[in-house]
């Protein structure tokens, strides 16, 4: 692993693997920000967020240490139903390794997963929704069908409504879970979630891996949904390179 961005006197000599410590200090919240959302998305060269329909295959085995960082760090990870069907979301798992940190940051053992549904067409019986090691959340809007909003509470899942129509307004989602104490925020998308996000001026930082492949076809980009008036703008604040790949981190302006 190599630091690109910032160059420091050290940048030359960082040619080897991290310690989840340093990636873990490479990657922290703001402090004094109120709340912050991230993203974490990889990418292909030729723009696919995605192989096949999964992440796996354009990914590396450093990607996925990042991915579990970022965890780590956060609150709660923000996540669209579609991928939770198409990646088989499980609840997130504490690490030893993270526990003293996490406890001085007044976190608790893991961070809360948030579904993001409209319809609210979810498995309530996965191991998500029934076996959590912190309580799933399900963010969605106050036309959402009653009956699987009852489908869900009776599974003990808590629903959080965050729009006034079906949907979830991104920024009262982004609020309401600031209000119950999470405060740092991590999207792992889809690429539709993350495009409301943004269109919503709600996205504070980008974390986009950027992978040496190419795909072809026509796999989904990292954002999905119309496209903007005007592009959001984004600063880049660092940037790791180990094998071809690119783990940038981008801030908004």
């Amino acid at each position: 692993m190599r630091r690109l961005l910032p160059v420091t006197d050290q940048t030359a000599a960082e040619d080897r693997e991290w310690s989840v410590d340093e990636l873990a200090d490479a990657y922290l919240y703001p402090e004094g920000t109120g709340h912050w959302l991230r993203a974490n998305m990889v990418a292909t060269l030729d723009g696919a967020a995605q192989h096949e329909g999964r992440s796996q295959a354009i990914s590396s085995e450093t990607d996925m240490r990042i991915f579990g960082v970022l965890r780590g760090l956060a609150d709660v990870v923000v996540v669209g139903a579609e991928t939770v069907r198409l990646e088989g979301y499980r609840p997130a798992r504490a690490r030893e390794v993270f526990a003293e940190r996490r406890a001085a940051a007044g976190q608790g053992p893991a961070p809360a997963i948030a579904v993001v549904s409209a319809s609210l067409d979810l498995d309530f019986s996965l191991p998500l929704f029934a076996e959590p090691l912190v309580p799933t959340l399900l963010l969605t809007g106050a036309a959402a069908p009653p009956d699987r909003v009852r489908a869900a509470e009776k599974a003990g899942v808590e629903v959080v409504i965050a729009g006034d129509g079906p949907g979830v307004e991104p920024a009262r989602a982004v609020r309401a879970l600031a209000e119950r104490g999470l405060v740092r925020l991590l999207t792992e998308g889809g690429p539709r979630l993350l495009g409301q996000f943004v269109a919503a001026g709600v996205l504070d930082e980008l974390c986009l891996t950027l992978s040496p492949t190419m795909t072809a076809g026509d796999a989904q980009r990292i954002t999905g949904g119309p496209a903007l008036g005007v592009p959001e703008r984004f600063s880049p604040a660092s940037v790791l390179e180990e094998a071809g790949f690119l783990f940038t981190r981008y801030r908004h302006i």
